[in-house]
């Protein structure tokens, strides 16, 4: 698997993963446990994970639908 995308923002996960599930690219949000230990104040990002395969594919998605990627 490979990181696509990090980020505070849950919308911005929300949205790039129902875009990526939309072109069947599976996708996982890693750390979202996180919010349990920092108090839901949002101060880790979560990372949306991709597989290797997927990725350039993925890339497009994210830059057809101008999601920064802090890349």
């Amino acid at each position: 698997m490979k990181e696509l995308l990090r980020s505070t923002d849950p919308t911005i996960m929300a949205f790039a993963s129902a875009l990526l599930e939309g072109e069947d690219i599976d996708c996982f949000q890693m750390d979202v446990n996180m919010s349990i230990l920092e108090g839901g104040i949002g101060i880790f990002p979560r990372r949306l994970m991709v597989r290797t395969d997927d990725y350039e594919d993925a890339l497009v998605v994210m830059r057809d639908n101008e999601i920064p990627l802090g890349q």
